[in-house]
Order: C-alpha cells, then structure tokens, then sequence
C-alpha cells in the first residue's frame, strides 16, 4: 500500500537534516508503529506521506486513494457540531454513514453537541470518525492521544484495533509510548535521533485485543526496544 524509499528531509533554513535515509512499506490492513527520540523527524515524515510537506528527496509510493490524518489536538471547529465536524470532510457524502460511523466510535448519541461540551476522548473519538468518512484508505495518527489519561487512551487504543480489524484500513502510528505501541502493533519501527534512520523493525504476531503486557515476551520486548533507543545505532535497516 506505502511504500517509503530512500526519503531524506533537510531543513535549509536551518541547515538542519531531520531524516537521514528511511525506507519501509506500510501492507494493506497493517498497524505500524514509529517511535524514536523527541525531535527524531516522526512528524515530520506523517506530513511528508500526507503531502503537506513536498520539500524531501527520495520517493513515496501510495497505491490507494485517500490518507486520512489525526493529529495531537483534536482540530474541531468549535462553532460546528460532532454531525458537523464530521460531514466537513465530505459534504457530498452518505449521511446514513455518519451516524453509522459515529455509532462504531462510540459517539453516536453526542452528535448534536458542540466541541466544548465533549471530553478529550469524545474530542478525539469525533477526530477519528471524521478520517473514517473522508473515506481513508490509510490512516495517519500522531500521538493523538498523549492528552489522555491511562484508562481513557487504552480504550482508544482498543477502538482503533477495532477500526483496523473491521474496515481493514492501514494505520501509522507515532508515539512516544512504548506500551502503547505494543498494544496495538502489527509492526514496530525505531527510529535513531536526529538525523533519523530505522534503527530496528519488531514484529508482533499476536491480536492486539487479547494482549498482556505482563506476559514474559512484552517483557522482554520492551526491553529490546528501550536498549535498542539506548544504543544509538548507525546502521539503518532497509526492506
């Protein structure tokens, strides 16, 4: 579905190299992860494959028609409604659909209210419906759910599993959490600090809904991810 191929993103004002060399694919109704260090270019890549930066050398491959984005803050219009903010995207489109969609993120029964009487989760539930019915084929998500408590943002989790396990949409995640990330993961990447490389790929086989964090193998998991962070490889891995 993304394929991601030699991309390398300077800064020329600042003379300053935030992506390095990266290269993966993104398969179809895959959940892949990015976590690297702060200031490592994570953002930055999402706004490249979304086409809200084209300032970058190498190539980004997308096979399907439409990527969806849910950024750190929910991005609502205040003055419009749940209904509202979701049909803003596509106006043109089924409105049956929104309360279906609104229904399967759990926010059906708000969808005359306005943003500032929702909740965090309710405002970033609202963010979510509204990439769905744009109709995305792949979904961009960066940390859009670092506001939220602990409880809150596991039930997130579970309703974007749940999204990828009923639509088959393709999902990249940022995030700076490592639980988080092996929660819901089909894939892991690492990246270095700046300027980044994929320092590591981990592969989780296991269906997110049914995972134990204290199983001995997340355990150990984790543990491998934290030192591959800590040891600062060099060497980039390419598929």
């Amino acid at each position: 579905m993304l394929t991601i191929k030699n991309l390398q993103k300077t800064f020329e004002e600042q003379s300053l190299m935030a992506i390095k060399e990266i290269s993966f694919t993104v398969h179809d109704n895959e959940i892949v992860m990015i976590i690297g260090p702060s200031g490592c270019g994570k953002s930055t890549l999402l706004n490249i494959i979304s086409n809200n930066d084209e300032d970058y050398s190498g190539t980004v491959q997308f096979d399907k028609d439409r990527i969806g984005y849910v950024f750190q803050e929910d991005r609502l219009l205040p003055w419009k409604t749940v209904e509202q903010n979701v049909r803003i995207v596509n106006l043109e489109g089924d409105k049956d659909n929104v309360d279906k969609i609104l229904n399967d993120v759990d926010i059906l029964p708000f969808k005359d209210y306005l943003p500032k009487n929702l909740s965090g989760g309710m405002r970033q539930r609202c963010s979510i419906a509204r990439a769905l019915y744009y109709g995305s084929d792949l979904l961009l998500l960066d940390e859009p759910f670092k506001s939220l408590d602990h409880l809150l943002r596991n039930e997130m989790l579970k309703l974007v599993a749940k999204i990828n396990r009923d639509t088959n949409i393709s999902i990249l995640y940022v995030t700076h959490d490592i639980d988080e990330a092996l929660l819901l993961a089909d894939r892991i990447l690492v990246l270095s600090k700046r300027p980044s490389v994929i320092v590591d790929d981990f592969r989780i086989l296991e269906n997110p809904m049914e995972r134990d964090l204290e199983d001995t193998k997340f355990i150990e998991l984790k543990k491998r991810i934290i030192q591959t962070l800590e040891e600062k490889k060099e060497n980039a891995i390419y598929q």
